[in-house]
């Protein structure tokens, strides 16, 4: 869509991008989703995925009294990160303009007033009242901000290195690509004090320390506004899981990372608007419900570690200990990627599909692909 946002386009991007992510949120919540397997990767997925939705509420309410609106039609069919941006600054400022809006029911009734009086559409209060909407939303909702900070989500012991170990989640909206991104990574800490607290003489988790899950940024309070900085620095969709994974490993001595996995929400397709395939365009182009002519499309990735070389202590030099990560050189892909193991889904509704199957191009276009259905409130996975 143009800068100067049709509204008639802008009501079906916003329609289809509802379904999608709706869909997409059942997915995530049935117990047979492939990402149940992965363990918290569905639980984690959904908080972004609200996150996600609460933006798109946002960016929905403001075409109510600011037209431009902008989506990135020939790659990512998601909203340019400038849109991302100005929603954060919103976010700060909110309280302040919402305080120099009136009231909504004043303003309701300033409405009812002009429109007595002047038997006219008072256009000026309804873009008042729609900002009020809107600053409202921004002010109590959960968006999905440029950049947010790590959160650790489950603390063990491995047995066998008598650490402790974490799984940390972050996400970012990525500003070149305009994709969403959500992190998970497994991580020992060796640090002296976290052990001596965190270990038990059993080789457990010492009962003793009460954790209460989750805890903002890393748990180990040392290294947690560094980790922050890290992961900041490190999120670009442009660094291979395994870049970021050997940075993480080179930039802490005392962490250790285990697995770092990375889910890319999109491509998004949907008729009309994005234009990253034409085939793809024209085929959703066909389908009759304008809520229903979408394809979304997401990629799990994982690198992980297959050992770990000892560090060296010496007399005048010492090497902290690294991590071996495993890149499946057999699949090309998985080697472009920098990963060890790769997955990628599709989600598109019933009559969707039916069209891209009549139309001959379902097998080329699902091809490397999970693919999912959308039917009737279910996914149907395993097509």
């Amino acid at each position: 869509m143009d800068d100067k946002a049709d509204i008639g386009a802008a009501e079906r991007y916003f329609g289809a991008i509802r379904s999608a992510l709706d869909g997409l949120g059942i997915f995530l919540n049935q117990q047979d989703s492939p990402l149940y397997k992965h363990d918290l990767v569905a639980q984690t997925v959904a908080q972004y995925l609200q996150r996600l939705s609460a933006s798109f509420d946002c960016w929905r309410n403001r075409l109510g009294f600011a037209e431009r609106f902008r989506i990135s039609r020939a790659d990512s069919g998601f909203p340019v990160f400038q849109n991302v941006l100005e929603l954060e600054n919103d976010k700060k400022d909110a309280k302040a303009r919402l305080a120099a809006i009136p009231p909504a029911e004043a303003l309701r009734s300033e409405m009812a007033d002009f429109i007595l009086r002047s038997r006219d559409f008072p256009h000026d209060l309804q873009r008042s009242m729609a900002e009020r909407v809107y600053l409202e939303t921004v002010e109590r909702g959960e968006v999905f901000s440029p950049f947010l900070l790590p959160e650790t989500i489950r603390v063990s012991v491995n047995p066998k290195t008598m650490r402790p170990f974490y799984v940390v989640h972050w996400g970012a909206f990525d500003g070149a690509s305009n994709l969403p991104l959500v992190y998970m990574a497994v991580i020992e800490d060796s640090s002296e004090d976290m052990v001596e607290a965190l270990v038990g003489k059993d080789g457990k988790l010492n009962p003793a320390v009460k954790i209460p899950l989750p805890v903002g940024g890393l748990l180990n309070p040392v290294l947690a506004r560094r980790f922050d900085d890290f992961a900041a620095r490190n999120s670009a969709y442009s660094l291979s899981p395994v870049t970021i994974a050997t940075s993480l490993d080179q930039d802490f001595p005392e962490l250790h990372p285990k697995q770092l996995r990375r889910f890319v929400l999109g491509p998004f397709y949907t008729a009309g608007i994005t234009e990253h395939n034409q085939k793809v365009a024209d085929v959703l182009g066909s389908v009759r419900r304008p809520e229903d002519a979408w394809l979304l499309t997401w990629t799990l990735q994982e690198v992980f570690s297959v050992a770990e070389k000892p560090g060296k202590r010496g007399l005048w030099s010492s090497e902290p200990a690294r991590e071996e990560f495993h890149i499946n050189t057999d699949d090309l892909e998985a080697t472009r990627q920098g990963v060890s193991h790769y997955e990628q889904h599709a989600l598109v509704p019933h009559e969707a599909y039916q069209a891209l199957y009549a139309s001959g191009e379902a097998s080329r276009i699902f091809t490397g692909f999970q693919t999912h259905i959308l039917s009737n409130g279910q996914v149907i996975s395993g097509i």
